[in-house]
């Protein structure tokens, strides 16, 4: 019998950017994440529009969902912080497509839904 190897996913230096946000996201279309990933510790950097500097980092398992721990500081100087479970899907064009379920840990603790997708 032929052995099959499942390649890992792979965050390292790839960028993101939302195609879908939930009303109650500070995220929207000028949003760039910026991610690496040392072994299955992600972490990420990202600003655009409404949110001044945002920072997040997570661990990946082996079938490249991400749990994810993030905060950030929005154009109102507010520190916001949150949660966040993503789940990939490689698409046909080989890019990764990043199906999100956050939650706040502040401000009014709202929960959301995020697709996020390779730039090129």
């Amino acid at each position: 019998m032929e052995r099959v190897s499942r390649k890992k996913m792979n965050y390292h230096n790839k960028k993101f950017k939302p195609i879908k946000v939930s009303e109650n996201s500070e995220i929207s279309a000028s949003t760039i994440f910026h991610y690496k990933q040392e072994n299955n510790i992600i972490s990420c950097e990202y600003s655009g529009d409404k949110i001044v500097k945002g920072q997040l980092i997570g661990i990946v398992d082996k079938n490249g969902c991400i749990n994810i721990r993030y905060h950030q500081i929005n154009s109102n100087g507010e520190l916001m912080t949150g949660i966040c479970f993503s789940t990939p899907k490689k698409l046909s064009n080989g890019k990764i497509r990043l199906y999100e379920k956050w939650e706040w840990t502040s401000g009014n603790y709202s929960k959301g839904n995020s697709i996020i997708e390779e730039l090129s």
